[in-house]
């Protein structure tokens, strides 16, 4: 499949959404999978700018056929952020009707942060499919940084969200967080992505934008800890 991969990480403040100060202070990546042959493809997170995320995927010839949400913080999805409004899958779905994928624990927040109706919204258990053109993105649901945290595996990457950065995790104590959860997705969960999976986080806090999960393991200090009680008693607030 990876000849035919379509594959963007796309920084907002610098690909997209140029001169908007929250966006370049937020540093969030924007990402889009699709399948080259077919033309479809999907948007993670598409946050601050949707119109132009679709014009530059039309720009490659390729069309957008649905989004993929790790999670429902407002730079993630769009809504209300310290006050300033973010826009993002609403505005999405208003110049482009496509299904947006969520982990089901997830509705009730998105629902609630973005005044999206749960009638465009495609509720996901973990291991769940999501096919573009050819392409299976595969969905791991890892909780604690929301309760519906979801990550995607396609392509020897994993697009990672908030749960996983290359140095650090999601907070752990803000609204739906659970720093217990959090520690099993990190021990359990994400201990079955192989070393040479490449991991592409949710925001650009790292001298690079992805690493090799190999290194991230060598080198973040999230994941030293060996057991729950010396975890939570570093990061459990």
């Amino acid at each position: 499949m990876s000849d035919r991969f379509y594959f963007r990480q796309l920084l907002a403040g610098r690909d997209f959404a140029v001169g908007d100060a929250v966006a370049t202070q937020m540093v969030n990546f924007v990402y889009a999978l699709g399948d080259r042959d077919t033309s479809e493809a999907v948007l993670v997170d598409p946050a601050y700018r949707p119109r132009e995320l679709v014009d530059l995927l039309e720009q490659d010839g390729m069309t957008v056929t649905g989004v993929l949400a790790t999670h429902y913080h407002p730079d993630h999805v769009g809504g209300d952020l310290m006050g300033h409004n973010i826009a993002g899958i609403v505005e999405l779905l208003e110049t482009t009707d496509v299904p947006v994928h969520v982990q089901a624990a997830e509705i009730e927040w998105v629902t609630r942060q973005t005044g999206i109706s749960e009638d465009s919204l495609v509720a996901h258990e973990s291991g769940d499919l999501v096919r573009v053109g050819e392409l299976d993105i595969t969905l791991i649901h890892t909780p604690g940084h929301t309760p519906g945290s979801q990550c995607f595996l396609v392509d020897g990457r994993l697009i990672s969200g908030d749960t996983l950065f290359l140095e650090g995790c999601g907070r752990t104590d803000l609204p739906g967080s659970d720093p217990g959860k959090m520690y099993r997705t990190l021990t359990q969960r994400l201990s079955q992505i192989s070393d040479d999976t490449v991991l592409f986080p949710g925001h650009f806090y790292s001298a690079e934008p992805s690493m090799a999960m190999g290194a991230v393991r060598e080198i973040n200090y999230v994941l030293a800890p060996t057991s729950a009680e010396q975890w939570l008693a570093m990061f459990a607030r």
